[in-house]
């Protein structure tokens, strides 16, 4: 496994820098590229969005600044005509094409606003993914897949909603920490995969989210699984076993034990 990916499974969180992460995820499909214009891109994003931005000192004045940049002079844009492209959450193809999924043009924007010390996170709603820009002082969510769009209280619980269904409050929309914001880039090309018959490609990508986050047990547990159905048992008991290390949780260490005493003996 490539030596970058290891570092980031080691490393702290507010250390992780995501664009740079999500270049070093996506390089293993990419043999051999060169990945310096790709970070010259994304120098030049940032030059350009703190020029435009010299002035934003308000979450509205910042996000209002990414959108101008991001959306407007650079064209990155959801891809809602063939979004199951695998190249829309692979940062490499995303910046070939400037468009991508939810989840990878909020890495984007999250990561231009921190190079300028702004506070930006990726926001988790059921079923999608936002950009929060500011913290306490009047935040603002907005939408990288729309281009920018402000989503307010009403559009943020209607986003809810429609996926949860009725009833289930906006509470449980969160900010995703680093690690959880690779591992859903990676999820995405995970799920695709396998639905496409794909299960050992899958299968790489989940070995890639043990490594960059050893601490996920679903990782691990679609790791082993997949590991059983291509018949890699020891590796599927290897997998299961660093579940039983990182998980106190009683049902899930249930599950493995009993996933573990189901294995055929080699």
């Amino acid at each position: 496994m490539d030596e970058d990916l290891n570092h980031l499974g080691l490393i702290d969180e507010d250390e992780i820098a995501l664009d740079h992460a999500a270049l070093a995820l996506a390089l293993p499909d990419h043999a051999g590229t060169d990945l310096t214009p790709y970070h010259d891109l994304l120098d030049a994003i940032a030059t350009r969005l703190d020029l435009v931005g010299a002035d934003a000192d308000t979450p509205a004045a910042r996000a209002d600044a990414l959108a101008t940049v991001l959306a407007g002079e650079f064209g990155f844009a959801g891809d809602a005509a063939t979004y199951d492209d695998p190249a829309n959450a692979d940062l490499i193809g995303v910046l070939d094409r400037r468009r991508g999924l939810p989840v990878s043009l909020s890495i984007l924007w999250v990561a231009m606003a921190r190079r300028l010390g702004w506070s930006a996170d990726v926001l988790d709603v059921p079923g999608h993914v936002l950009v929060v820009v500011g913290e306490k002082a009047a935040p603002v969510i907005v939408d990288p897949f729309a281009g920018g769009v402000r989503v307010g209280a009403e559009r943020l619980a209607a986003l809810v909603e429609a996926s949860a269904g009725a009833g289930r409050a906006v509470t449980h929309v969160a900010a995703m920490p680093n690690r959880a914001v690779l591992v859903r880039l990676l999820q995405n090309q995970a799920s695709r995969a396998e639905r496409s018959g794909r299960g050992r490609r899958a299968l790489d990508l989940y070995v890639r989210m043990t490594v960059i986050a050893p601490a996920y047990p679903h990782a691990w547990w679609e790791r082993a699984r997949l590991e059983c159905v291509d018949n890699r048992r020891s590796a599927a008991r290897a997998s299961l076993g660093a579940m039983l290390e990182i998980t106190r949780d009683p049902d899930m260490r249930r599950r493995v034990t009993a996933m573990l005493g189901a294995l055929p003996a080699d």
